[in-house]
């Protein structure tokens, strides 16, 4: 998998730690309540099933001194001794000289006792075992009377017992929940104090790389932390330094070049006017010099503006101005009125843009259509979201190669089908400085059929 897919796919820091917190506590919750359970549950069935064995024992015990005392027929008197061995919610039932007597109550059936227990204590052993009747828990205690040759039966309810379990267990259940959300909520605030230095960081650098060179972190209380605010601040004074110092030097040769430019220009365009005066290699290798001139002047002009955009010097201010007529306007007094403009139906007639930015963004599109696109074959603009507009440039030239589409707004950058062609290689960067001012993007795409489509856009102009 791609480096950029784990990425994007990863989950954010403070979730990770979220995460985590409630993984770690939901396992020692669980592992405390499955061990506490546990522990309950041996101590209430050791203890109840001890306590039905001693009172069964007791109760053998009983039956086993009477059955001697009393003396034959024995069936009524068995009879009211059985009845008077039940105890609570109990059964008991008794056998004696392998003959059956009535149990102590008739809604327990001696065929509800599991047949291994009754085979066993029929055997002369004598035994406990947990059985169900009707879904209910029982613990059913066998003991055999050789004595008397009987065999004694106790059946005694647990549902006490398992509802006291199943307490347990929603408590312990409940106890886990409760300690997981709130060690979530805790790795949730814990992570936010912990990355808030962080995201400040992060929003500070965020507002030197969109052109805030002053955004500084404030200090912070904690050691470590104010070392890291001291340490960034730091960085950003000398990138902000070394950035005006560029700019600064890019300004100040773009103003000295300046006035001997427009005196060569003056000189130059002197000469051009006398051109016919001139033999034949020297009109060629005037034309050399001409063209070059106005490149070089044109040059120094987009730097200026270029120095002005980084220092900050101009405002963007909107107005409100037909569009249609706007971009008419422009494309004929640049030579291009032949081409052919669309505006879309959703577009309002009048939007509020600055028009000098404008001004400077669609003659730069149509230069660069002409220059390296064979010419442009349509300007046209669309509606962009609820509020926004879209200027765009079609050429019929080669296109441009995806890896370049980022680069060629860049300053001095071509694309390879301008690599051999005149230019300055900022036309393409100024429009994007305009664009971002206006909060906008530009970009090229393939034209369908063939050629670029350059295209800016304009987010809010109503």
């Amino acid at each position: 998998m791609p480096v950029a897919d784990r990425q994007r796919r990863s989950l954010r820091l403070r979730t990770r730690v979220t995460l985590f917190f409630s993984l770690t506590a939901l396992v020692a919750s669980l592992a405390l309540a499955v061990v506490t359970y546990g522990v309950a549950r041996n101590f209430l069935v050791d203890q109840r099933s001890q306590v039905i064995l001693n009172q069964a024992v007791s109760n053998a015990t009983t039956v086993r001194a009477t059955l001697l005392q009393i003396p034959p027929p024995l069936d009524r008197q068995i009879t009211t001794l059985v009845q008077s061995m039940r105890r609570g919610d109990g059964f008991a039932s008794l056998i004696v000289a392998g003959k059956d007597t009535k149990n102590s109550d008739a809604a327990f059936q001696r065929t509800d006792y599991p047949a291994e227990l009754m085979t066993f204590v029929g055997l002369g052993g004598s035994a406990t075992q947990r059985f169900n009747v009707k879904g209910e828990p029982y613990m059913a205690v066998g003991l055999s009377i050789p004595a008397a040759r009987a065999q004694y039966f106790e059946a005694v309810p647990l549902h006490d017992t398992d509802r006291a379990l199943r307490a347990i267990g929603t408590a312990l259940g409940i106890g886990t929940l409760v300690t997981t959300i709130f060690a979530g909520a805790l790795g949730w605030s814990t992570s936010r104090r912990l990355l808030r230095p962080i995201s400040r960081v992060a929003t500070t650098a965020g507002e030197i790389a969109s052109g805030g060179f002053d955004a500084r972190m404030a200090p912070e209380s904690d050691p470590d932390l104010a070392r890291l605010a001291k340490s960034f601040n730091e960085m950003a004074d000398a990138v902000q330094t070394r950035f005006e110092r560029e700019a600064r030097f890019a300004s100040d040769v773009s103003h000295e070049l300046r006035s001997p430019i427009t005196a060569l220009t003056a000189a130059v365009e002197v000469l051009d006017a006398k051109r016919t005066d001139l033999p034949e290699r020297s009109q060629q290798a005037l034309d050399v010099v001409v063209g070059q001139v106005r490149r070089f002047d044109q040059m120094v002009m987009d730097l200026l503006e270029l120095s002005r955009i980084d220092a900050g010097s101009t405002e963007l201010i909107r107005e409100e101005v037909d569009v249609e007529e706007l971009v008419t306007r422009i494309a004929q007094r640049y030579g291009f009125g032949e081409t052919p403009i669309e505006i879309d139906p959703k577009v309002r007639k009048t939007v509020r843009i600055d028009k000098l930015r404008f001004e400077r963004i669609l003659p730069n599109l149509l230069e660069n259509a002409r220059e390296h696109g064979g010419g442009p074959t349509r300007v046209k603009v669309e509606q962009h979201g609820r509020h926004g507009i879209t200027l765009s440039v079609d050429d019929v030239g080669p296109g441009v190669a995806r890896g370049e589409r980022a680069r060629i707004f860049e300053r001095f950058a071509r694309g390879s089908a301008a690599r051999h062609r005149v230019g300055t290689g900022l036309g393409l960067a100024l429009v994007a400085e305009h664009a971002h001012a206006h909060g906008g993007e530009a970009w090229v795409e393939d034209r369908p059929g063939g050629g670029a489509r350059f295209k800016v856009s304009f987010p809010e102009v109503d």
